[in-house]
This record gives C-alpha cells, structure tokens and sequence, in this order.
C-alpha cells in the first residue's frame, strides 16, 4: 500500500478522531503525545483503547505516537494498545537508539505479536543512527523526521535540515523501507507555502506528507501524485521496456536502462493508487 497523507488528531478528542477518520487521509495519526496536556493524558490513552478495542473503527488504518520513550507514560501506553486490533502501527518519538526500538517492543504483553514500528527521528543523535534504528528491529516498516523538535536540538531553520532530510531518505532505501513522508507544515492557511514545500520534499526523496489539518491533505495529494506527462511519458517507457529487452532507446533519443524502467513502474503505481485504496476521500475531490 502507498500512503501520501497522514493525520495527526489528539488522543483526547474523540469527535475529531471520529471525523479524521473519513477526512480522506490515508492514514489517521491518534497522538499521545504533544497535542494532548499533561492532565489529560490517561483520558487521552483510555478514549483511544476504547476506540481500537473492537478492530479497525474506520475506512483507513489508525497509528498510535505515544509519548516520549525516556518518559512515564511511554510503557503503559504501549502496554495498554499494542495488542488491540484496531491498532495498524505504534509512532516512537524521540527514538535515538536501536534499544529505543527493543525497550518498546519489549512494553508489548507477552504473547502479542509487536505492532509495526515507525521510529521518529526527532535529534541529531537520532539522525546520525539513522539506518541502525531504521535497521534496529524486525517491526520497523518505515521512518520519519520530527522536525519541530530537530530544529530545536539543532539550532537551525529550515534550511539547515537538509542532511537531515537526506539522511532519513537514504537511510530508509538502505534498509529496504518505503521513503519517508515529510514532516509537518505547521501553518494551516498557507496552502500555497504547503504546495512549494512537498515539491521540494518529493524532489529530495520523500512520499506523502504528514498533516495537521484536513484542509492540507487535498494538496498534499496533488503535490505528490505524478502528473497526466509524467504518467504518459512512464507508460511509453515501460510498454518499450516490455517489447525489448536490454536498454534502449525511445523514438525521441532518450536512452532508457533499467533503473529509469523501474522508476517508470513506480511512477505508474503511485498513478494507480486512486483505483480503490482506503484513503479515496482525498483524491475523490
């Protein structure tokens, strides 16, 4: 399955969960961690074992970020959902360490099969272990950038997330995980400003992005679906692909090797996903 968008709503809302979940996102981030107060935080862990208790409570998948992992809440967290159906992933804040990823699991009640596992990079101690911890745990499907929090432990501004970013990404082609949505863009109204930045994140690796708003996610979709040129120019090259065999070169010149062929055939499959995935609602508008 190929995600593009992401929604984070806080644990302690759930009306808002009840309306992320046919917002038309992909996936529906349930956050433990910094949308919800202190005070509220066993309210927000209870309301959402309540809602995975009985399987999937909606259309799309439904991740988990708890808190922090060096934290409190962290075990009873994991403790209290891992082992609910309704459950589709476990977000890891904070994640600095390979052992980050085996205290976590090892939070799972025993005889429980550990959910998967989606660390975030959110330091500079993370970033630079970046394939280790991509690489750290069996349950690991996929990684991701905190960027508020980086920036913070940096000192930079946007720009000076660059290796970061491509870290991460080769990180998780390294280890043989689906490229890394990008991180938040935390002003709402600023759909122009959203739409410049995924077009710099798809032109640096990155697939989909993580959202706070529902109002985002239509241009977030439109930001990393390929074009109808870029579809047409993928289907002339794999249907020469597939007439012969080798490199090749197209009518046009342009020579054509396997590696352009399989990004052909990404291209193409990342066209298709609107044919009757879950997360429909975003690209159905």
């Amino acid at each position: 399955m190929t995600w593009l968008t992401w929604l984070y709503v806080p644990g302690d809302r759930p009306d808002v969960v009840a309306k992320a979940l046919r917002s038309g996102a992909d996936v529906v981030l349930v956050d433990l961690e910094d949308a919800v107060a202190p005070e509220r935080k066993a309210y927000a862990r209870a309301a959402t074992a309540e809602l995975l208790a009985q399987g999937p409570p909606g259309p799309v998948p439904v991740h988990v970020r708890v808190n922090a992992l060096d934290g409190p809440l962290a075990a009873d967290d994991i403790r209290t959902l891992a082992h609910l159906p309704g459950l589709a992933g476990l977000r890891l804040p904070k994640v600095t360490d390979p052992d980050d990823l085996r205290r976590a699991a090892g939070w799972v009640r025993a005889g429980t099969h550990t959910p998967p596992l989606y660390p975030l990079l959110e330091s500079a101690l993370g970033v630079e272990r970046a394939f280790e911890i991509a690489t750290g745990h069996g349950a690991v499907r996929g990684l991701a950038l905190g960027e508020a929090d980086l920036r913070a432990d940096l000192g930079v501004g946007g720009g000076g997330l660059g290796y970061a970013r491509g870290r991460a990404v080769v990180a998780a082609r390294a280890a043989g995980l689906a490229p890394p949505p990008q991180s938040v863009y935390p002003d709402v109204r600023d759909t122009e400003g959203l739409a410049r930045d995924c077009a710099e994140g798809r032109a640096l690796g990155f697939l989909g992005r993580t959202a706070i708003h529902p109002r985002q996610l239509p241009v977030i979709e439109a930001a990393y679906r390929p074009s109808p040129a870029q579809v047409e120019a993928a289907e002339e090259i794999v249907a020469a692909a597939e007439q012969e065999a080798g490199a090749l070169a197209l009518a046009d010149g342009r020579f054509v090797d396997a590696a352009v062929v399989a990004g052909a055939r990404r291209t193409l499959a990342l066209a298709r996903r609107s044919c009757g995935s879950p997360g429909g609602g975003a690209r159905s508008r």
